[in-house]
């Protein structure tokens, strides 16, 4: 698992994370996310992970991005997913994880829809 450096497009603060978020990677993909999340605050950038390359989560990954929506919200912040792989859409939607996170079928209608 790798998150790339944020880079801004259309007012948004976008990370490609790529690899597998399994219960090996959460704890680096938690401490990865924790700098990114101190900014997603009212007033900053909303937050968008790009999903594009991620090709398996598990559970624990999933309780790292329920941790990171939690957090956002309480800041007042805006969080979104966008790109999900067909496998993890999969887990997001039998999860019902899509209800609880914004997920964006691209980083370019993510954009749109979360500036707006």
């Amino acid at each position: 698992m790798m998150i790339s450096p944020a880079r801004e497009q259309a007012g948004v603060l976008i990370v490609s994370v790529n690899g597998r978020i399994d219960h090996t990677t959460s704890e680096e993909f938690a401490v990865a996310l924790d700098p990114l999340l101190d900014r997603c605050t009212r007033g900053f950038a909303p937050l968008l992970l790009d999903f594009s390359g991620v090709d398996y989560i598990s559970s624990a990954g999933l309780r790292v991005l329920m941790m990171a929506s939690r957090r956002s919200k309480a800041q007042k912040g805006s969080f979104a997913i966008a790109g999900l792989q067909p496998m993890v859409q999969e887990v997001f939607a039998i999860s019902r994880f899509n209800l609880i996170v914004s997920c964006y079928a691209s980083v370019d209608s993510a954009c749109k829809a979360i500036v707006s």
